[in-house]
């Protein structure tokens, strides 16, 4: 009996053609995710399933499971998915570690660029049928001489500083202990990191002790007139808190392509982004999750996940098992 292969979203077709030999491939024909309930059924009847970033599995869905021998995300991320559960049930779970850290970097310098010089705003402005000619209007900020700060110096921070170096930026991180390439930045304490950004961006993996680690006693501390960006994981940061300092001008802008809402695995997480938020406009830069949204890149991030699902068919063990310990684990 051919093997079940499914797939959450809709895939390009040379990540359908990759998979067929090896199996029946069902695939989600739409634009639109999957609801839970359903890729829980698919996993009930799936040998593999490739899953994305909206999609999550919790130990009561896999409690479920028949047949299923990998899960492969063609994510980099996993918090919404209980690693531990699986693996109880000898279930492989796999990511795509490497392959969107530049495009997600360069998103950050793009929405940085957009946040600090109204780049949307002035865009609006001109729609609105309102530019007559130069006016002393949209004064921003420039990057030369500012201060960058980054809290998780990982793959993408580094990728990130590596970008925000040539602006003629000055580097500040923070991370469980420095890196040994002192060219990447100066090591701060967390603390300073916050205190001495002109720009900050957060950028650990989301587990408990990093929930909200940018929180209103963080913003206090930061300069008035930062900007903070975040493209690490929505939770990172207390968007209620960004609402409050945006408010009060404590904050000048706030950059997102990442949201506290699609942290499935989070208890009490917010269902929609803040409606405060979404109402600054002027003060705010914000993009749907499209850090790694490159063509080439997500036709590779797809290949990848394809290529952890055939490893697995054939009886060996995928080639970017994921052992790390998930948000579920953190908090026990």
């Amino acid at each position: 009996m051919r093997a079940q292969i499914y797939i959450t979203h809709k895939p390009f077709p040379e990540t359908v053609a990759l998979l067929e030999p090896h199996g029946r491939v069902i695939w989600n024909k739409t634009d639109d995710s999957w609801s839970h309930d359903r890729i829980a059924a698919a996993c009930s009847a799936a040998d593999a399933i490739m899953v994305f970033m909206p999609d999550s599995l919790t130990a009561e869905d896999i409690a479920g499971f028949g047949n299923l021998k990998i899960v492969a995300g063609a994510l980099k991320g996993y918090d919404n998915f209980d690693i531990a559960a699986l693996a109880e049930r000898g279930i492989w779970f796999s990511n795509v570690p490497d392959l969107l850290t530049v495009p997600t970097a360069e998103l950050g310098v793009g929405l940085l660029i957009g946040l600090a010089r109204h780049i949307p705003a002035s865009d609006a402005f001109i729609r609105e049928g309102r530019f007559a000619g130069w006016t002393p209007r949209f004064y921003g900020r420039g990057l030369a001489g500012a201060t960058a700060g980054i809290i998780g110096m990982g793959a993408v921070g580094r990728a990130l500083a590596e970008r925000l170096k040539p602006f003629g930026m000055n580097i500040v991180y923070f991370d469980r202990k420095p890196c040994v390439d002192a060219e990447v930045g100066t090591f701060l304490p967390k603390e300073r990191v916050v205190a001495e950004s002109d720009f900050l961006f957060p950028l650990t993996h989301l587990y408990r002790e990093t929930h909200h680690l940018i929180g209103a006693e963080e913003i206090a501390g930061m300069k008035k007139g930062a900007l903070l960006v975040n493209i690490g994981r929505g939770g990172l940061v207390d968007e209620e808190a960004v609402a409050d300092a945006l408010v009060t001008g404590h904050l000048a802008g706030y950059a997102a392509d990442v949201f506290e809402m699609e942290d499935w695995i989070v208890p009490g997480r917010p269902l929609s982004i803040s409606r405060r938020l979404l109402a600054m406009s002027d003060k705010t830069v914000f993009t749907p999750h499209t850090g790694s949204a490159v063509t080439e890149v997500r036709m590779a991030i797809e290949r990848e996940a394809a290529l952890n699902i055939i490893d697995v068919l054939r009886g060996k063990p995928p080639r970017n098992a994921v052992l790390d310990v998930p948000w579920v684990l953190a908090q026990a």
